[in-house]
């Protein structure tokens, strides 16, 4: 399931590219009404966690939830291949949806719950971590559990759980009351750091210099996920700062990765 950046890099690019023009608006897949907003210009995207908000002239918000295998790519208008569920098209190319779990309209009201319900975005700038360090510190939870709950962690997936508990030396079996403040403190700080890199570059990368291939003379990554991380994927290969083998466990119905000796329990 794409990470929270993924969602607000496409917010970005909506505004970048269609924000105020004209544009038609189609369901070639025929499984959404896209009849009201036809012929309409898009007001404002807004990415929040893992939902994304389209909001066009006519009033009308249309929500966007990938799912495991959405997609939304950004295409020559030519390009109409697949199943495409909505299609906005601004003349020049056309920014193409397919597979999402949601695509539907919703009322403003309808918006407010879903925000209600979303935890703390690191991407936001409104995003308050006090509001979840409190939720943290009195749960019993580990925190590699807790990193997973988009009630608290907006936007935080398996990747971005993961590595930032490995740059810190935290295990990710630590119960969230037992987190200690300054180490909460590092892990937001970090989370916003990778994430707002995710959203520049299109891809996440968690390694420092001193552990890139280049410095460490090793193969880069290989892998459909790109980037080069620490942990993520990396099960019984030797870490990159100690070189043990690379742990993984289940933990809530997804892969855990961690190093035993990095991030001791």
């Amino acid at each position: 399931m794409p990470e929270g950046h993924v969602l607000h890099r496409l917010a970005r690019e909506f505004n970048a590219r269609y924000r105020g023009v004209d544009l038609e608006v189609s369901s070639p897949q025929g499984r959404f009404d896209a009849s009201p907003i036809a012929a309409s210009r898009l007001e404002g995207a807004m990415a929040a966690g893992k939902h994304l908000f389209l909001t066009f002239s006519t009033g009308d918000i249309v929500y966007v939830h990938l799912g495991l295998i959405g997609s939304l790519r950004f295409e020559p208008t030519d390009h109409v291949w697949g199943q495409i569920r909505l299609r906005v098209n601004n003349g020049r190319e056309a920014a193409n949806l397919r597979g999402p779990q949601f695509c539907r309209y919703l009322s403003p009201f309808q918006v407010e719950e879903i925000l209600a319900r979303t935890g703390e975005d690191p991407l936001r700038a409104d995003a308050d971590p006090q509001r979840v360090w409190d939720k943290v510190h009195a749960s019993r939870r580990p925190i590699g559990s807790l990193l997973m709950d988009q009630r608290l962690f907006a936007g935080v997936g398996n990747i971005y759980r993961a590595e930032p508990l490995f740059r810190l030396g935290i295990s990710p079996f630590l119960p969230g009351c037992d987190l200690q403040r300054d180490q909460f403190e590092a892990l937001w700080a970090d989370l916003v750091e990778l994430m707002n890199y995710g959203v520049e570059h299109g891809r996440i990368d968690t390694v420092r210099p001193e552990h890139l291939p280049e410095a460490m003379g090793r193969d880069p990554r290989a892998d459909d996920h790109g980037g080069e991380v620490y942990v993520y994927r990396r099960a019984g290969e030797p870490c990159h700062v100690c070189f043990s083998p690379i742990a993984v466990r289940q933990m809530e119905g997804r892969n855990l990765f961690w190093c035993p000796r990095c991030q001791p329990t």
